[in-house]
């Protein structure tokens, strides 16, 4: 069925393909064996990581500003992101001979920040959230006559990525579901703009499910009460998604065409990462695996039966490397790979090694050790130590825990 009163059409979505020819790149869709095994279904993994700028972002930033005038293209544009949308801009704003702004909330990535300068773009740090940074680059536009170019609630925009969903289409023509990450709605209604066409061109039903991060899950609410919900807090690893909004036309889209939305939790992100290094030899950013942390959290199966030929979309590789050192400890943590064990001992000679020898002996390796006398909760002659150590998996981290108890300890993991 089609739907003649949505904002984007899939014609929307061709005419941006042809925009796009030889801007960007057409992305491998890369069989996964080990999320096939996962999902009990054959996956694949669209690689936008692998695109110019490191994501799906400079799709539509070149669409919207390829189509400004001379005029508006002579008053230079502004925009905001945490770091992907950024670039995507300064990159089109690159090819196209046009002065760019990019508003980044404090604290953004390092490695974001100096990619956007690096293609020319004037960098501004502004507020502690996107939206933050998205009102400040508004009220510029206001002042200066700056075209802003949103990162997710535009026509072109939303047809920009949905130029991938035309990809997909092309490389899978047998493709039963598409997984996609969800921030303010673009990439998701986009994709499901030219998906739902291409699965009705064929008289048949394609899935499009759309992934949010916990902490930073607007659409759920809104979709459930068929109205946008303002989330008054955003707190999640994913940054390229950490959205409070939605976008009222992706939201129109989405709420159309889109089958579910679905949330992982930030434990489920974290071992999505370590996931894609370890087993797809892939780089992913946080926001760019939310499709695969909701295949290995295993919800996803029980509530969408029979996923048939799935596409989960790899939306972006910028990682900040110091992020990637703190995703991958909290990963390893959630996957029971590593535990860091607290407790109180009386200070006496020989308990440190009582305790180190227990945990050799049950082939655990210690990684760190912090041991003081001094703190407001300690009592003469006591103690407080704390080990690091890796482990191989959660009945490993039992087993260490058990035999310490034992032996007349007391250890508290620490998480």
């Amino acid at each position: 069925m089609a739907h003649p009163d949505l904002p984007v059409t899939v014609e929307d979505v061709r005419r941006a393909a042809t925009l796009l020819e030889g801007v960007t790149e057409r992305t491998p869709l890369a069989h996964s064996r080990a999320l096939s095994r996962a999902l009990g279904s054959e996956v694949y993994l669209k690689c936008e990581n692998l695109q110019r700028a490191g994501s799906f972002k400079v799709r539509g930033a070149y669409v919207r500003m390829s189509q400004l005038s001379d005029e508006e293209k002579a008053r230079g544009v502004v925009a905001a992101s945490a770091g992907n949308h950024a670039q995507g801009v300064a990159l089109a704003a690159a090819k196209l001979g046009i002065e760019a702004r990019i508003y980044m909330p404090l604290g953004a990535a390092l490695p974001k920040i100096a990619a956007t300068q690096d293609h020319g773009a004037e960098v501004v740090l502004h507020g502690s959230t996107v939206d933050e940074a998205l009102a400040e680059a508004q009220r510029f536009s206001d002042q200066t006559g700056a075209v802003f170019v949103h990162p997710f609630d535009h026509v072109d925009i939303i047809a920009g990525q949905g130029t991938i969903g035309l990809e997909i289409f092309d490389q899978l023509p047998t493709v039963d579901t598409v997984i996609a990450g969800v921030g303010g709605g673009g990439l998701l209604a986009g994709v499901s703009v030219a998906i739902k066409a291409k699965a009705r061109e064929q008289g048949r039903d394609i899935r499009v499910i759309g992934v949010q991060a916990e902490n930073a899950a607007a659409y759920p609410p809104s979709l459930a009460g068929d109205a946008i919900v303002t989330l008054s807090r955003v707190s999640t690893i994913a940054d390229g998604i950490a959205v409070g909004r939605p976008g009222q036309l992706p939201f129109t889209v989405i709420r159309e065409l889109a089958d579910d939305v679905v949330t992982v939790s930030e434990d489920s992100l974290a071992q999505a990462l370590i996931f894609m290094l370890e087993r797809n030899k892939m780089v992913v950013e946080p926001a760019g695996a939310v499709g695969v942390a909701a295949i290995l959290e295993g919800d996803l199966k029980e509530s969408h039966p029979d996923l048939g030929n799935t596409v989960v979309l790899l939306s972006g590789g910028n990682i900040d490397p110091m992020l990637m050192l703190k995703v991958i400890q909290r990963g390893l943590s959630a996957a029971g790979r590593y535990m860091t064990v607290r407790m109180m001992l009386t200070d006496r000679p020989g308990e440190l090694a009582q305790i180190s020898q227990i945990i050799a002996d049950l082939d655990a390796n210690v990684t760190g050790v912090d041991h003081t006398r001094i703190g407001g909760s300690l009592s003469m002659g006591d103690v407080s130590i704390t080990i690091d150590m890796e482990t191989k998996g959660h009945e490993h981290c039992d087993q260490v825990i058990a035999e310490l108890e034992a032996h007349g300890f007391h250890p508290v993991i620490a998480h």
